[in-house]
């Protein structure tokens, strides 16, 4: 084998390792991105889907359509990026394949070109003139490590043909792997647009209907923003009223302290302890659900149909199954329990100086005081007769400061 193929199958089966280690991670990632997609999208037909029966406003009918058009347009895209980094993968191992057949041709030249010269000196009678025939007896010592290296040197050749065939026939099988994954992806992913094209055309219709009474629905949506900001204003007064309150029980001015409008809690070394651990799982949290689709996200929302319109959602509202458990999403203590008009009961627990609070909430299954622990169920997801939706709102509190939901649980 020359030089030149050996070096270069040498230094290309180097780049071509690190990168097929990449290609494998990245595959690895965006496989289970888009396992996450087709569960979210399964879970979105389940909740917003599953009874079409059901009577639905056109903004409830938008809003679940745009969930599942976002989704089913994330899917495509990712899907869309497997089949390239599997066309990419494809790639290399043809590179792979013509370099290890070149070794492979040369490594089986030398090796009928040994065998042959072994065949012309084969007899004993050879062997033993080639030994007699020694000026010396360093030199027929010599000799005879010649004819032990030389023999062995043609059993590696011949175990190293067998291993680079292994080697060839390995890559074939998996270049034949990594064609039919990327058929089945290209399939699915036609699939996929058939639906969203059927979905974006449902959703044109409704738009529609949308825009032949934009100010009818835009005071519907408006209606619904200054139902949402009583109830947070109900919620905002009980998490300050609550911290008075914890303040008060810790007998400690120090507690009472404020920083221009907003007040903090007073903490024990425990509770910094909670807080401090808490903030260590900074997106790491379990969901306050254990299934279900987020249908409003944290902050100003511009509304996709109705571009004039911008909502606000003081934490994250997740749509669920009828009778879901709520569940706590870290170890504190039941702060307050209370009865929010529009909302059904609202649950405040407390982890230091953090506050989570699981709103919409009945069969409350924990009472003020109650130490409860990461996971543990706390009450069921009310359903609103209006939608037969069950909506579980939940809020993040640093004292009294609102934080983003998205920022500390998992994958929200």
């Amino acid at each position: 084998m020359s030089r030149f193929y050996k070096y270069s199958f040498l230094f290309l089966s180097l780049i071509f390792f690190s990168s097929g280690f990449a290609q494998v991670n990245k595959q690895k990632e965006l496989e289970e991105k888009r396992q996450a997609l087709l569960s979210e999208i399964k879970q979105i037909n389940s909740l917003l889907f599953a009874t079409k029966k059901e009577e639905k406003s056109v903004l409830n009918q938008v809003e679940d359509l745009n969930s599942k058009i976002i989704a089913r347009q994330n899917l495509i895209r990712v899907t869309n990026q497997q089949a390239n980094y599997l066309s990419r993968e494809i790639n290399n191992n043809k590179a792979k394949i013509t370099l290890l057949e070149t070794e492979l041709k040369d490594l089986k030249e030398d090796y009928a070109s040994m065998i042959a010269k072994s065949y012309k000196s084969k007899s004993q009678h050879s062997r033993v003139m080639f030994l007699l025939s020694s000026e010396s007896f360093l030199q027929a010592y010599k000799r005879i490590q010649y004819m032990k290296q030389y023999a062995k040197h043609r059993k590696m050749q011949g175990e190293n043909i067998k291993k680079k065939s292994v080697v060839l026939e390995e890559l074939n099988q998996g270049l034949l792997e990594d064609k039919k994954k990327k058929q089945a992806l290209i399939n699915q992913n036609k699939l996929a647009k058939t639906k969203l094209s059927n979905e974006l055309e449902e959703q044109n219709e409704l738009i529609s209907i949308l825009k032949k009474d934009g100010n009818k629905f835009a005071r519907q949506i408006q209606k619904k923003q200054k139902e949402a900001n009583k109830i947070d204003k109900q919620i905002e007064k009980l998490i300050r009223d609550a911290i008075a309150a914890s303040n008060k029980k810790n007998a400690t001015k120090k507690g009472t302290k404020t920083t221009g409008s907003s007040i903090r809690l007073a903490l024990t070394p425990e509770a910094k302890l909670l807080a401090a651990d808490f903030t260590k799982n900074k997106g790491k949290l379990p969901w306050p659900i254990k299934n279900g689709v987020v249908v409003k996200r944290f902050g100003n929302t511009r509304h996709p149909q109705l571009p004039n319109i911008t909502t606000y959602c003081s934490g994250v509202e997740i749509t669920t199954q009828k009778n879901a458990k709520a569940r706590a999403v870290f170890n504190g203590e039941v702060m307050e329990i209370q009865k929010i008009k529009g909302a059904s009961n609202a649950v405040f627990i407390q982890h230091g100086n953090y506050i989570t609070v699981y709103q919409n909430l009945t069969n409350v299954t924990v009472k003020k005081g109650d130490i409860v622990f990461t996971k543990q169920e706390i009450g069921s997801v009310a359903t609103k007769a209006s939608s037969g939706k069950s909506i579980l709102k939940f809020l993040i509190y640093q004292n009294d400061l609102k934080m983003n939901p998205s920022s500390w649980i998992y994958k929200l």
